[in-house]
């Protein structure tokens, strides 16, 4: 980006760039309510809570000059971060806690498919999808996040919409378990970005192995981030993301705040 560019230095060139809109600032962060939807799991598995406030003062008797809440949440809810030992397979890959600073600030793509979701919820992207991509656009970002595109950010206001379940079970878009494997091991990626429930598909419960992506991806140290929004509002190359999850000792993930730097004119 232009930015680095700048007699400033790249801060201070960045900071001109943000103050005058040469760079814009976009939000891909879902609001984080007690209506966000939280994915379902098997009744043999522990429910994810959804996320509540529980009021503690406001500007009464319990605190004067002060409203604030306790927050009461899982870990995987909402736009979120997922780390290494979320899943067994990275359950020596660490926490979210010791994800290094440098892995949350980096540069990130994106892939549309979005009118293949639309006529086929089980879509699933392959590794020659992604070959054909990089045949237009150059290869994966090293050290960088590769953000899928399905349209689902569309989805996210409603639960029932969003989990698209049927008698059996979620249709969402998601990866193959070879294009998962690839990620892993042969991509310079360092983690997944997308827009559904979680980074596998709906229906990867019947997949092998099971939730290919959470096996092979956070089996790799690599890292997932889930419900975003605005890609759309994204380049195909180009932007730089920041992903903000809490640093929760021992946390297998967090609710983040996810952001990307772009130059303005860059959507394609």
């Amino acid at each position: 980006m232009s930015w680095t560019l700048s007699a400033e230095g790249p801060v201070g060139g960045l900071t001109s760039a943000l103050a005058s809109g040469g760079v814009e600032l976009v939000d891909l962060t879902a609001l984080l309510s007690p209506s966000t939807p939280v994915l379902d799991l098997p009744p043999d598995m522990a429910p994810i809570p959804h996320f509540a406030l529980e009021e503690l003062a406001r500007y009464d008797e319990r605190g004067r000059s002060s409203y604030q809440n306790g927050i009461h949440t899982g870990e995987h809810v909402g736009t979120h971060f997922d780390a290494p030992c979320h899943w067994v397979t990275g359950a020596d890959k660490g926490d979210v806690a010791h994800v290094p600073a440098r892995h949350l600030v980096a540069p990130a793509v994106v892939i549309d498919k979005s009118s293949e979701c639309a006529a086929d919820p089980d879509f699933l992207l392959t590794v020659a999808h992604l070959e054909e991509w990089q045949h237009h656009n150059g290869p994966l970002p090293d050290g960088g996040w590769l953000l899928y595109r399905s349209g689902w950010a569309a989805r996210s206001h409603d639960q029932q919409s969003f989990l698209n379940a049927d008698e059996n079970g979620p249709h969402t878009p998601g990866i193959t378990a070879e294009c998962a494997r690839w990620l892993a091991d042969e991509a310079p990626i360092v983690g997944l970005g997308v827009e559904t429930v979680g980074t596998d598909a709906g229906q990867a419960f019947t997949f092998t192995p099971e939730f290919p992506v959470h096996h092979y991806l956070l089996g790799a140290g690599k890292y997932g981030i889930t419900q975003l929004q605005n890609l759309d509002r994204l380049p195909v190359t180009g932007a730089v993301l920041i992903v903000a999850p809490l640093r929760i000792a021992g946390g297998s993930g967090s609710p983040a705040r996810v952001l990307a730097l772009m130059e303005n004119g860059d959507v394609q």
